[in-house]
């Protein structure tokens, strides 16, 4: 079809494209391999397999938005078709007599099958549609509904182009490289049918009805259509849209340590002779996978959707983050602005009252449909402020130094942890001074706030009752360290899990048992970078056992009690714990209703990652309280006369909803109960009475 001239010409535009895109590929495999090593991946071929299969079947971006997702499907796998009709484009231009047109018709390759022949032709031809369909919806609801999930608040630190629109710029571009490419190719097919309609080509066919068959026509189509894609190969390199071939990538080089594991403040590995500072201040502190994760981000903004931070008002979007990231390296290198580099990220991407607005709830990482890590940045960032000297919140800045003095949080002598034991009608065994089976970490909140010791002790009855062997370290047992290590204080969490590796060598037990999800998570799951391999269970589970084994009987069934249940953050996002709590509820017969926010969609407390000890508290509706409208909202879907319950399964639960229900004006109408209670008046156990507790400081 083509000239010798004009092949020529394609021939020319083609070397200078792949060059661009050669050049912009470069520069990113460059800036990623400046940043620090990541923990060991292994098996990478067997990961990227894996997650080429869950791009092909997009199983990652089903997780929020149904509706967009599905029209996103159609966008997807019609730029995967079109990466074989532009290849078959290309050849029909440069073969003589290569023409896959009606009735298969191929007078260059006559062996192909006329059956092959007609299937691409329709296969191509529909997902032209479902191309410019879906690319029709998304440009509309960017540019004509002005979706305001795609947007940002005037709080939140932009890159000031980011801030001008080029992002806008970008979906602007890559949008009518769409409508472009696919308009003028399915043109060209309806010029190219000479003989009129091909049942194969509905749409193209339908196109010939109108404007008929053109030899010129075909010529100006093709060299429409394919000049657009010689334009957008090196584009992407430079745009957000690096995403269509670094997500895949990026999805199958993620973490492969658990969730709730954090990267060590230093790396583990030393390259080059190189030898790290803690956390990071600078772009290429970050691990080489978070300066990836920059390149992946589309800025759907689902992180965003589901940050409580965010929701609440705060200064955080885990999105602009990374595209603050990503516009830094842009400005560096394509920008020749390489001084961009060697500004805090403090100033360039994140603000410091976004970096303290995050409560560490995993949600961002969940969502995230290509594998990217934001909150992991965050928490590197506060490792490198407190090294650094920065100013922290008066509230959390106390509560560090009485971690580091007394092993709690709560300003309490160690000789007071174990105190509500010794106030129980039997003895608690000291697991330091003899065997016991469960070595039982209670937590600093279960020791010490007096709204929650009243369900401390009841756990303990319930254990007492079933006649299991189980025992705590009194003053021996310090924080676990969960949320002092998401605050930063890599040094204090290190002191913390020395002084529990050492109460722990004074005890003899089978596993660990824990009440509070924090201490689990990072008992579970961290304390083995420090030589800690122990097995350790929530108490649900270890409940849910004691009725199964028959141990624990249900005597009062609870089914005037209308209850639902909300996950913990680093119980179920972090640990996927979700089925003993509601197994737990299924047994005890109440009448249990999700919120439309449940397992791993439910939304945090907010008082993760350090929250609860900040002293200055921001203005807005805070997570908790929102939490409590979506349950009273459950509620009123499924009316009846019955008494409503809000479960929770974890300490700092039971204090941010209790105080929730207050600050709410609903109390009356919904009471935040711990699930042992409800264990407990089922099977017959009631709590003593006893002296009103005197409230806990602030």
């Amino acid at each position: 079809m083509l000239t010798t001239i004009e092949k020529v010409i394609f021939i020319l535009l083609a070397l200078v494209s792949a060059g661009f895109t050669i050049h912009g590929i470069k520069t990113i495999v460059d800036s990623v391999r400046k940043g620090r090593p990541t923990p060991e991946l292994k098996n990478v071929p067997s990961s990227l397999l894996k997650a080429g299969v869950a791009v092909l079947f997009q199983r990652t971006i089903f997780k929020a938005r149904k509706v967009l997702s599905t029209i996103h499907l159609g966008l997807f796998f019609g730029l995967i078709t079109y990466a074989f009709v532009n290849l078959v484009d290309v050849l029909e231009g440069f073969i003589p007599g290569f023409e896959l047109i009606y009735g298969g018709r191929n007078f260059a390759f006559t062996f192909l099958p006329a059956g092959i022949i007609n299937a691409f032709n329709l296969i191509a031809d529909l997902m032209s549609g479902a191309l410019l369909f879906s690319i029709a919806v998304m440009m509309m609801r960017r540019f004509v509904v002005k979706d305001k999930r795609l947007n940002y608040r005037e709080n939140v630190l932009l890159n000031p182009k980011v801030k001008a629109g080029a992002h806008q710029k970008d979906s602007a571009t890559v949008g009518l490289f769409v409508v472009m490419h696919v308009a003028a190719r399915l043109l060209g097919q309806a010029y190219r049918l000479d003989t009129g309609a091909d049942p194969f080509m509905p749409i193209a066919s339908f196109l010939n009805s109108i404007f008929g068959a053109s030899q010129t026509g075909l010529h100006i189509a093709w060299w429409v259509s394919i000049a657009w894609v010689l334009y957008i190969l090196p584009y992407i390199t430079r745009s957000k849209h690096t995403h269509f071939t670094v997500g895949p990538v990026n999805l199958g080089l993620a973490k492969q340590n658990p969730h709730g594991q954090l990267d060590p403040a230093v790396p583990l590995k030393v390259v080059n002779g190189n030898h790290y500072d803690p956390g990071a201040k600078f772009l290429h502190d970050l691990s080489w996978k978070r300066v990836l994760d920059s390149y992946a981000c589309v800025q759907c903004n689902r992180c965003q959707d589901v940050c409580p931070a965010n929701f609440y008002g705060r200064p955080l979007s885990p999105s602009a983050l990374e595209v603050n990231k990503r516009y830094l390296i842009k400005e560096a290198t394509f920008g020749s602005h390489p001084d961009r580099l060697l500004l805090p990220l403090t100033e360039t991407v994140i603000s410091p009252e976004a970096i303290w607005s995050c409560t560490t709830c995993y949600a961002c990482v969940r969502v995230c449909p290509v594998g990217n890590e934001p909150m992991a940045d965050i928490i590197d960032i506060r490792r490198r402020m407190l090294i650094d000297g920065a100013e922290i919140d008066s509230g959390v800045q106390n509560a560090l130094q009485s971690l580091a003095t007394n092993g709690n949080w709560m300003s309490k002598g160690k000789r007071l942890r174990g105190r509500w034991a010794k106030e129980m009608e039997f003895p608690v065994k000291n697991a330091t001074e003899e065997p016991v089976e469960n070595l039982w970490f209670v937590g600093d909140t279960a020791s010490f706030d007096e709204r929650v010791i009243p369900n401390t002790k009841m756990v303990a009855r319930i254990f007492n009752q079933a006649g299991l062997d189980f025992g705590i370290m009194y003053q021996n047992e310090s924080n676990a360290g969960n949320d002092v290590r998401r605050v930063g204080e890599e040094g204090l969490f290190e002191q913390l899990v020395e002084q529990n590796m050492q109460a722990f060598g004074k005890a003899q037990f089978k596993q660990i048992v824990t009440t509070d999800p924090h201490s689990f998570n990072t008992l579970k799951n961290e304390y083995p970078q420090f030589g800690g391999k122990f097995e350790v269970k929530h108490y649900t589970v270890t409940l849910l056992k004691l009725f199964e084994e028959g141990k624990l009987t249900v005597k009062n069934k609870l089914s005037h009690y209308k209850v639902t249940f909300h996950d913990p953050c680093y119980l179920g996002r972090y640990n996927g714990g979700f089925t003993a709590p509601r197994k737990l509820l299924e047994l005890l017969g109440v009448d249990f209703h999700e919120m439309p926010r449940n397992c791993e969609n439910s939304f945090c407390c907010g008082a993760g990652g350090g929250q609860i000890w900040m002293g200055k508290v921001a203005p807005g509706e805070r997570p908790a309280e929102n939490r409590i409208r979506e349950a009273l909202t459950t509620f009123e879907k499924n009316s009846s006369d019955k008494k409503q319950l809000f479960i929770v399964t974890c300490p700092k639960d039971m204090v941010m909803y209790s105080d929730a229900v207050k600050t709410t004006g609903n109390e009356g109408k919904i009471e935040v109960r711990d699930i042992i209670q409800l264990v407990a008046e089922a099977v017959g156990v009631e709590m003593p009475i006893e002296a009103e507790p005197a409230p806990s400081p602030a």
